[in-house]
């Protein structure tokens, strides 16, 4: 019988996990729009959010929206999710390796001895924040996704 902290513990890896195989897979049913079929209270809420985002793309993903974007001088990808009422669902974002928490960054050189991070992702779903990373040696690649404590939720060869 599963106690009830660990119980909550089996849920959020498992969230984490299928967050995690979502993003590792992609958005391939996404739908491109144009920004007149967004609904108001979305448009709004996004430009006040990301006022200096370039390169706005809009897509319908299933019944939400989807905003993808860049900002900055570095020109980061940014992914929003937003429900019709303009409310957000999800936002992932490219991160600099050396914006990746200090257990993470610590994490991977304990558990991937001779890897060098290449690519990282924040992504941010209600109030948990999960990271998507590729990690590279000289003979391999895996794409990791893992939570800020450092914890390793799932891996796939790249």
């Amino acid at each position: 019988m599963v106690c009830g902290l660990e119980r909550i513990e089996h849920e959020k890896v498992f969230r984490f996990s299928l967050v995690a195989l979502f993003f590792l897979a992609g958005g391939a049913f996404a739908q491109d729009i144009p920004q007149s079929q967004v609904p108001t209270e979305v448009v709004n809420n996004f430009k006040k959010t990301f006022p200096d985002a370039t390169d706005v793309e809009w897509e319908m993903d299933g019944d939400r929206y989807k905003v993808e974007f860049e900002i900055g001088l570095l020109k980061m990808d940014h992914d929003v999710w937003y429900d019709a009422a303009g409310q957000v669902l999800k936002h992932q974002e490219e991160i600099s390796t050396s914006d990746l928490p200090k257990k993470v960054t610590a994490a991977i050189k304990r558990k991937f001895k001779g890897y060098r991070i290449e690519d990282a992702e924040k992504i941010t779903e209600g109030n948990q924040v999960a990271y998507i990373l590729e990690v590279k040696s000289r003979t391999e690649e895996w794409k990791l996704a893992g939570d800020s404590e450092g914890n390793i939720l799932n891996k796939v060869a790249d």
